[in-house]
């Protein structure tokens, strides 16, 4: 593992804050495929990606490919760049929160 992957790795494992059980039962509920983009109708891309992450937190570090790091990469910015557009008040049933869980984070742990 070179320094720029463990590196990723590490920022993926702050960023990501739920278990693959936590996301695993969030991304069934019907709240989970209410928000994101859609670009066909069909799954949105933060749904999607969920799955994914749910992959990779059950990945051996030696079995992770240039494209895992590349996702985990575009997880940490996604992650990132949304918690700094919180918006004001309760946010435990919003949108905002629901996007962030089909990411990998809940705000409110």
């Amino acid at each position: 593992m070179t320094a720029d992957e463990r590196q990723v790795a590490a920022e993926f494992a702050q960023a990501v804050n739920m278990t693959a059980k936590e996301l695993e039962r969030w991304l069934a509920t019907e709240e989970s495929k209410t928000v994101g983009q859609k670009s066909d109708g069909g799954e949105s891309t933060g749904h999607e990606s969920g799955r994914k992450i749910i992959e990779l937190l059950g990945a051996k570090k030696s079995a992770l490919t240039e494209q895992d790091y590349a996702h985990m990469r575009k997880v940490v910015g996604y992650i990132h760049r949304h918690l700094a557009q919180r918006p004001s008040g309760d946010v435990r049933e919003t949108r905002w929160r629901y996007s962030l869980m089909n990411w990998g984070h809940d705000p409110l742990k």
